[in-house]
């Protein structure tokens, strides 16, 4: 059992937990539909907008919300900062479930669901094709991950093995975290390139719209803004999540840890800025911003959030305080995902004939995927070691 993180305990039925699950079942008679009756019974998705919000929450700005193990690993095992390694689980176990549901709404999204498995058969791979990079290092992530976390389910096992089935229970589980702890090393690595590959790229799938794409968010760094959002929308929901589960577990809160995490992002959000302003200067796009409509309107919400992120948190006094550092977490998250709104669908204009709004089923089915990971977090935390012992909070 490790020694810096211990299950949570205590009851799994809780209300909030079977609200989740009600909404989840929803979603699922929903998908259901969706699978029986094809994809235009439940979506508004059309020719002009092959992408609405399954494309632009589940895996655009979901999977950059569940970068902390991402943003976590570049600083334990890259920058070598060891201490930071309590906070380890809790952040990987939210990449899992946020990688791991953004693959799945993938499933529910593409007309053809069928022929997704030919994504891993190289002869009908298109190794140039962008899209195709961004699917095949997700999916890679999400095995990656699980790998990671496969220590923590061991450890699960071996405490509950007299609770489990024989054929568990005949498991030899201290091998296979002697084996796989061997390894880890090669999957660390591997964990860290893979986001910054498709995180980047992600922001590339949006260059091949051309002049679709309002000049307010079209530009050749869109990668570079979208990976440095990225890292720094890790770094933040590693905070969010860190205070967010104390007060909700009634656990002390890691402040001494939290607030060394937070001295990063003040200068990842001023980065983002200057990189934001001086492009658009440079492109003379500035004007654009003033116009009178939804896009100019949005464009100043999303900066707006990015603004009030950093000035939560560039305080040095702010960073020790629960609140402000809650605070600039939660406007950080906003930020980036309302960057990532805009980019693909509020930026996008594929023709005076086309429009899109989410449909009911469509924001019921997201809704439901974001429960299922909350209920499954609520689960695992409880049953296995995952969250730090609170003598180490």
């Amino acid at each position: 059992m490790s020694e810096e993180s211990r299950p949570l305990g205590g009851e799994v039925l809780t209300k909030p937990f079977k609200v989740l699950a009600g909404i989840f079942g929803f979603a699922l008679l929903l998908i259901a539909i969706r699978y029986v009756f094809g994809i235009g019974a439940v979506s508004n998705l059309n020719d002009g907008y092959p992408w609405g919000i399954w494309i632009a929450y589940d895996v655009v700005a979901g999977t950059a919300i569940a970068c902390g193990g991402y943003a976590l690993a570049l600083m334990v095992y890259v920058m070598n900062k060891g201490e930071y390694h309590a906070l380890v689980r809790p952040a990987l176990l939210a990449s899992v479930f946020g990688y791991t549901l953004a693959g799945a709404s993938i499933f529910v999204d593409i007309g053809r669901y069928w022929n997704a498995y030919k994504l891993f058969t190289p002869w009908y791979a298109n190794p140039n094709s962008i899209m195709f990079e961004v699917a095949f290092c997700v999916s890679l992530y999400i095995g990656v991950l699980w790998i990671e976390f496969m220590p923590a389910f061991l450890e699960g096992v071996s405490k509950y093995k007299e609770h489990l089935p024989e054929f568990v229970r005949n498991w030899n589980v201290e091998g296979l975290r002697k084996t796989l702890n061997k390894f880890m090393f090669v999957f660390i690595a591997v964990g860290v390139l893979l986001p910054t590959m498709h995180q980047s790229s992600l922001g590339s799938l949006m260059l091949i719209a051309g002049k679709k794409l309002s000049p307010l968010w079209q530009t050749g760094l869109l990668p570079l803004l979208f990976l440095i959002s990225a890292i720094t929308m890790g770094y933040a929901i590693v905070i969010f999540e860190g205070i967010y589960a104390a007060v909700g577990f009634k656990r002390p809160i890691e402040m001494p840890l939290l607030t060394k995490i937070s001295g990063v992002m003040p200068g990842l959000i001023g980065v983002y800025l200057a990189i934001r302003i001086i492009d658009l200067v440079v492109r003379g796009a500035v004007g654009v911003a003033f116009q009178i409509n939804i896009q100019s309107l949005m464009f100043w919400v999303e900066n707006a959030l990015y603004v009030a992120a950093l000035v939560y948190a560039a305080p040095v006094a702010n960073r020790t305080k629960p609140k402000p550092l809650f605070l600039s977490a939660f406007f950080m998250l906003m930020a980036g995902t309302v960057y990532r709104f805009n980019t693909f669908l509020v930026g996008f204009n594929p023709g005076a004939n086309w429009s899109y709004f989410p449909s009911f089923s469509e924001t019921v089915i997201t809704l439901g995927m974001i429960s299922f990971e909350i209920m499954a977090y609520l689960y695992i935390v409880k049953k296995f070691p995952v969250l730090p012992k609170a003598e180490h909070a």
